[in-house]
């Protein structure tokens, strides 16, 4: 994979899992509006909005981060596997 296709493939990953991820997005308008009819503002339903959904974003980066490493390390083992035998055949 080139470093072009890394990123894309990134972005792509990026965008699916913060589109799965909702729960933080939700749990911070549910809490903003008891607090902003309280206080009879927006301010909270628009901190709270944007932080809960600032944080699925965050979590949906890390998994793909995550899936990639893995992906990675798979990757290398069978590398190594494929060079252990190699060498096997050799002797």
């Amino acid at each position: 994979m080139g470093g072009q296709e890394n990123v894309k493939h990134l972005e792509e990953c990026s965008v699916s899992n913060a589109l799965g991820t909702w729960v933080f997005s939700v749990a911070g308008a549910l809490l903003a509006i008891p607090v902003g009819i309280r206080r009879k503002s927006l301010a909270p339903l628009v901190f709270f909005g944007t932080t809960g959904t600032m944080l699925d974003i965050i979590m949906g980066i890390s998994a793909c981060e995550r899936e990639r490493a893995e992906r990675q390390m798979k990757l290398l083992e069978a590398q190594n596997l494929a060079t252990d035998a190699s060498l096997v055949d050799w002797k």
